[in-house]
């Protein structure tokens, strides 16, 4: 014979600090299920842009069926020392970047010191240096990324001896910028104020001990 159960659910602010954490922790274990970082790879397509990367992309296929172009970025996070994020593209000069980098971020140090490192670098060799940037290890970080830099001089001239050091090391600062967005963003998204708003928004209930109901 079927039998009626009565239970008392709490919003989350009627919980005790203990079962909030609970919740919370419930809310986490699935809340970036999604891809929470497309809007910082948007971004960083947007700037690569302007430094004159053209990263690759690789076709992805979609739930329902089709395919879409994604660009070839990955990264690891965000608690072991070898987590990091990395790129595939091909690096060549590209005018105004500097101030391009600057109108779009005017509070980025950083990526004004990048933009500023590739412009002094390409300015020594005459704006002629392009680079490959190839993903090579099984782990995501800026130092699995192979780059090999070159000169296309019409007249055969090698690059400066510091061209391909100074180049490499910009690319790699490029992708540890990333990955500190990328960090930024997932410790926003996983924090009690974000969580806390995002469980109060969908009008999740839980029982007194912070068990999600239903």
């Amino acid at each position: 014979m079927p039998e009626i159960v009565k239970t008392t659910v709490y919003r989350l602010d009627e919980l005790s600090n203990a079962a909030k954490e609970k919740a919370r922790d419930w809310y986490r274990e699935g809340a970036l299920d999604h891809d929470w970082y497309e809007f910082i790879y948007d971004d960083f397509e947007r700037i690569c842009d302007m430094l004159g990367v053209r990263l690759r992309t690789a076709s992805v296929r979609l739930y329902g069926g089709g395919t879409r172009q994604r660009p070839c970025i990955w990264f690891s996070g965000f608690w072991s020392q070898g987590d990091g994020a990395c790129f595939e593209g091909q690096y060549s000069y590209a005018p105004a970047a500097v101030r391009r980098i600057r109108d779009y971020a005017p509070k980025d140090d950083e990526l004004h010191r990048i933009a500023s490192s590739l412009q002094a670098i390409q300015r020594r060799n005459f704006f002629q240096l392009h680079a490959s940037i190839v993903h090579r290890d099984r782990y995501y970080h800026e130092h699995s990324m192979a780059i090999s830099v070159e000169r296309d001089s019409p007249t055969g001239r090698d690059t400066t001896p510091d061209a391909e050091d100074l180049v490499m090391e910009a690319l790699r600062d490029l992708a540890r910028w990333l990955y500190r967005q990328l960090e930024r963003e997932h410790d926003y998204q996983t924090s009690d104020e974000a969580v806390d708003e995002a469980i109060a928004a969908n009008d999740y209930t839980f029982t007194d001990n912070g068990r999600r109901f239903g």
